[in-house]
């Protein structure tokens, strides 16, 4: 499998970019969030990160190949830094946003789940907003690692982790004054909310601590 992804990335590392600077180009693809340039800089795409790739973490290499697809779209290669953040980082890479003729390559990492937000030392650059929303929606479409990550959480102002476990589903206990299995008291629920859980109608069988029986007929939520 990995022989294959160098092979796929190397293939597509070879055709042709069409860069605004005639000099610019990228020369390997490190990671779903990093590039490296012919003339031998880094480049960390400014405010998202992917799984790491030396850490084997859930969808790193579909991030990686997602990257080197829409690094080969038509269009001029354009480097923007953000007045909001910093140029450079601690480790020497310069932070840009990548563009693709108009295609904000770092927003649509994000857009299609190959990477998540990430503002670092809480800072907001110009597209913070359109990046957070785009995480939203590939996470609740679960597309890219939204699905293969269960496990994952969106927190824009931590690195990402991801991870292939789903997350441990809470105990539900069960409130002995109801028929069935009502969660218990507390919190305070209402015939709202345990019709969205499909448990309505209620049988009250002891006290009723949630006030579901408003006609004291023994049975809750019936409307």
């Amino acid at each position: 499998m990995r022989r294959l992804l160098l092979i796929f990335l190397s293939v597509t590392l070879a055709l042709p970019l069409t860069p605004t600077h005639a000099n610019t180009r990228i020369a390997s693809i490190t990671d779903g969030d990093t590039v490296k340039l012919t003339d031998g800089r880094s480049v960390r795409l400014l405010q998202i990160d992917t799984p790491e790739l030396n850490e084997n973490e859930c969808y790193a290499k579909e991030a990686q190949v997602a990257l080197a697809n829409l690094l080969n779209i038509r269009g001029a290669l354009r480097l923007t830094t953000d007045p909001n953040l910093d140029k450079v980082d601690a480790y020497g890479r310069i932070l840009r946003y990548i563009f693709k003729g108009k295609v904000n390559i770092n927003l649509k990492m994000v857009k299609i789940g190959a990477a998540t937000p990430y503002f670092y030392k809480r800072e907001l650059g110009r597209y913070s907003t359109k990046l957070l929303k785009a995480a939203e929606s590939a996470r609740d479409k679960k597309l890219g690692l939204w699905s293969a990550c269960p496990g994952t959480k969106l927190d824009p102002y931590r690195a990402l982790t991801t991870s292939n476990k789903a997350p441990a589903t809470p105990t539900w206990q069960c409130d002995p004054n109801y028929e069935g299995c009502i969660p218990l008291f507390p919190p305070d629920l209402n015939c709202t909310d345990i019709k969205k859980l499909g448990l309505a109608p209620v049988k009250v069988i002891g006290r009723d601590v949630h006030r579901f029986d408003a006609d004291g007929d023994g049975i809750g939520c019936t409307s």
